[in-house]
């Protein structure tokens, strides 16, 4: 069979497996045979990712020493190195191999000339799994010294990447969909214009009851779920922006409530939901653990990402002298010295506990 026969083949059985709605672990699984014969490689980095900061949710390596991992940390995190992550991101194809990154000379590289050479590795290719602007993953294939990728390589897996990406996403939705403890579902409280109590859904129990809620006939509500409620009740323009707000139950998750008008033959009521917080609604929680203003935590996001001075000022909208001094503010009330250090303590405190908890991922990237 020719090679672009192969790959074809290949391509359309990945894109098969990426549809079967797995978790991402057995994604993985299914995944990794098919890919290393259309693209042999002689090591394999994986990584499942939160595309809001781009740090790893969980790792998995074959053929590349367990030993090697605190090197990787400090090489990506710490360390001056070509061809990262943050930059795989947000090149054009999300694509790279070390070759092309060090201009052919590959001892430009800190981690070639540290961990790849002396494990017989020369090049490496870097993908990252992007669909629509987020990135949900990481594979970095490795190959032995007079094998490196080539253009065919690059190719095959720029075009596979969105499928992945898209498989990973709906593998994670389904996890929470299949989840048997039903507190993963939204749950919904319902309460009459007077804020009583006039029924919920199950899954709000659950949610009730990891809020501190007692379930006794005299027990009142949480002052979370009536807060939204009366927010909501004291507004008169009925398009303004529902009250919402973000909190951390009983159980270590965190969760987001909303309130919506709910339209009935007695007069309005209003509904309740509490979810899941997203990513997105988590990170700024993080940050505001360390007392950074709504500002300092707009950019240190961004610095997660990567982002430059320059492209964190256009980003913002202020100049890149204000970024400048909006980061030193951040780097006192954090205690680090450096965007390297922020990244690594936002990490250290909020990614690698869940990770080696073997929490898995939710719907949004960031852990369920």
């Amino acid at each position: 069979m020719s090679g672009d026969i192969m790959r074809r083949d290949a391509t359309q059985s990945i894109i098969e497996v990426c549809q079967m709605g797995l978790d991402p672990e057995a994604l993985r699984s299914k995944l990794l045979p098919l890919l290393r014969r259309a693209v042999p490689a002689d090591g394999v980095w994986w990584a499942t990712a939160d595309p809001a900061t781009l740090l790893f949710t969980g790792t998995y390596q074959e053929e590349i020493p367990a030993t090697t991992k605190p090197y990787f940390l400090h090489n990506e995190f710490i360390a001056d190195d070509v061809n990262k992550w943050t930059d795989v991101a947000r090149h054009r194809d999300g694509v790279r191999t070390l070759l092309e990154a060090t201009d052919g000379v590959m001892s430009r590289s800190p981690r070639y000339s540290d961990i790849f050479q002396p494990l017989g590795f020369e090049d490496e290719m870097r993908a990252v799994f992007r669909v629509h602007g987020a990135s949900w993953g990481f594979v970095c294939l490795h190959r032995e010294a007079k094998r490196p990728f080539l253009a065919e390589d690059v190719q095959f897996m720029k075009g596979i990447a969105p499928h992945v990406a898209l498989g990973l996403r709906a593998g994670l939705v389904a996890a929470t969909l299949d989840d048997a403890y039903i507190g993963a579902a939204p749950g919904v409280v319902l309460l009459n214009a007077d804020l009583a109590v006039t029924g919920w859904t199950p899954a709000a129990e659950l949610w009730l009851e990891e809020l501190g809620y007692s379930g006794g006939p005299d027990a009142p509500l949480p002052t979370e779920v009536l807060a939204v409620a009366a927010g909501l009740h004291g507004r008169a323009d009925p398009d303004s922006a529902i009250p919402r707000l973000r909190i951390r139950t009983r159980a270590g998750r965190w969760a987001v409530l909303h309130a919506s008008r709910l339209p009935t033959r007695d007069g309005d009521s209003v509904a309740v939901i509490i979810d899941h917080a997203s990513a997105a609604e988590v990170a700024p929680i993080i940050m505001l653990a360390y007392g950074l203003s709504t500002q300092e935590r707009t950019i240190t996001g961004l610095v997660c990402q990567g982002m430059s001075t320059i492209e964190i000022a256009s980003q913002a909208g202020i100049s890149p002298n204000t970024v400048q001094d909006h980061l030193k503010s951040v780097f006192d009330k954090v205690g680090v010295r450096s965007r390297r250090e922020l990244v690594v303590q936002i990490l250290r405190d909020h990614y690698v506990p869940h990770a080696q908890g073997g929490r898995t991922p939710g719907p949004s990237g960031f852990f369920a």
